[in-house]
Order: C-alpha cells, then sequence, then structure tokens
C-alpha cells in the first residue's frame, strides 16, 4: 500500500484549558494511528491572532500534524474533526515530492 503526505493543522478554540488542550492532541494522534498513519509529528504552535473572526473568537490555537497515510485516513480524521466543539476551523493538505534530475 502507498502512503501518501499529509499535512494537517488545525485551530482549536481559546477558551480550552491546557489540560483539555493536551488530552485532544494525543486523541487525533491516537485516532491516526489506529486508522494506520505512520512517522506522526505534531509540532504545537501556541496561541496566535485570527485574521478574521471565527465564531466571535479573535486567537485560536494552532497545531500542525504531518503524517503518512491513506485517502481514507484523512476523510475519518477530517469527520471526526467536524463534530468536535473545541476546533474552530481544519485544513489537510497533501505534500507532493519532486524528483529533479
Amino acid at each position: 500500500m502507498i502512503l501518501n503526505k499529509y499535512e494537517l493543522v488545525y485551530i482549536l478554540r481559546p477558551d480550552v484549558t491546557e489540560s483539555q488542550n493536551l488530552s485532544l492532541i494525543n486523541y487525533y494522534k491516537r485516532m491516526l494511528k489506529k486508522h494506520g498513519a505512520q512517522n506522526i509529528l505534531i509540532q504545537y504552535k501556541g496561541r496566535r491572532h485570527l485574521s478574521y473572526n471565527i465564531e466571535h473568537y479573535y486567537d485560536g490555537i494552532y497545531v500542525q500534524v504531518d503524517y503518512e497515510g491513506n485517502g481514507l485516513l484523512v476523510e475519518t480524521i477530517e469527520k471526526l474533526m467536524r463534530f468536535d466543539e473545541y476546533i474552530l476551523r481544519y485544513l489537510t493538505t497533501k505534500k507532493i515530492t519532486i524528483f529533479m534530475l
């Protein structure tokens, strides 16, 4: 099975506590592993000002996750995030590899 490289960035509500924040990060890491993701790298970007308001919030907590997986995994994780009340926005992008000759 060929695994593609993906980058997932999601924004958490700024009013989540530190313990909720860590539990959410660990929850999504476990879900990625459970559904077959490999080489998971999580980067906590911290609280940042939003360019525009999202649901009356001016700030958000950014988290970036790089992993390898398939398209079904992306669909599953995004479905989980869609119904999570603590996540304001999420975006998954597929990384492409360019070979130079």
